[in-house]
């Protein structure tokens, strides 16, 4: 009798061994790749942000010229993703633009951005924007520094976007979102932020169908743009 109640525990035991270990179990590299690299790309699923049938409107700062990784560029990263945008989805565009980059070598640039963040500089930008009637906005910038470039705080600091529907999306070269998307709720306590999304800036010129799949999980679609 005791005998056989040993074997019924041993057997038990096995049982409920293996059990744990299929539940835990995950294929080689898939936690590296996932939770544990800050430099994964990034996307969210969300409902539809423009359910409303308002036209969207894409905010945004692309840095052209010398770039890293692809060089010296006549489009900014940020604006392939943009254009990528308006083509899918129909948005409207605000580029934020200024001069004081412009014929910088990458180190140089570099230097110069990471100084305005630890001075809290907000450079100018040319031009200005009606948001009236644009209930989604996409902001979009390259993560200088772990965040936004400082030009992009100066449009947070003169244009209220409380109330609205605010979608990131980041180019980036390692960093993902960065702060951008804990930073941008920051500055608007009373916006909606979601739907983020991060891209490498040397995929953008071959990643238009991530874009495409990107916008079609917030309900975006190219049929939009027709």
């Amino acid at each position: 009798m005791m005998k056989t109640l040993k074997s019924l525990f041993t057997m038990a035991v096995c049982l409920l061994t293996s059990t744990a270990c299929k539940g835990t179990a995950t294929p080689a590299g898939e936690a590296e790749a996932g939770a544990a690299n800050p430099k994964a790309e990034a996307a969210t699923t969300t409902q539809p942000a423009d359910n409303d049938g308002q036209k969207a409107l894409i905010v945004f700062f692309s840095h052209a010229g010398d770039n890293y990784s692809v060089g010296n560029i006549e489009v900014g990263n940020t604006k392939i993703v943009a254009d990528y945008i308006t083509e899918f989805t129909g948005a409207d565009q605000f580029e934020i633009k200024t001069n004081k980059y412009d014929g910088m070598a990458y180190k140089p640039l570099c230097d110069l951005a990471l100084e305005e963040q630890r001075k809290g500089e907000l450079p100018p930008f040319d031009g200005s924007v009606d948001l009236t009637g644009y209930q989604t906005i996409f902001i979009g910038g390259p993560v200088w520094w772990g965040t936004w470039p400082q030009v992009m705080f100066t449009f947070f600091k003169q244009y209220d976007l409380n109330g609205k529907t605010l979608i990131p999306f980041t180019t980036h070269e390692g960093s993902g979102l960065g702060r951008c998307v804990k930073d941008l709720k920051e500055q608007y306590h009373d916006a909606t932020v979601t739907g983020e999304f991060s891209m490498y800036g040397h995929d953008v010129r071959s990643g238009k169908a991530r874009v495409e799949k990107w916008l079609n999980t917030l309900g975006y679609g190219k049929q939009r743009s027709q």
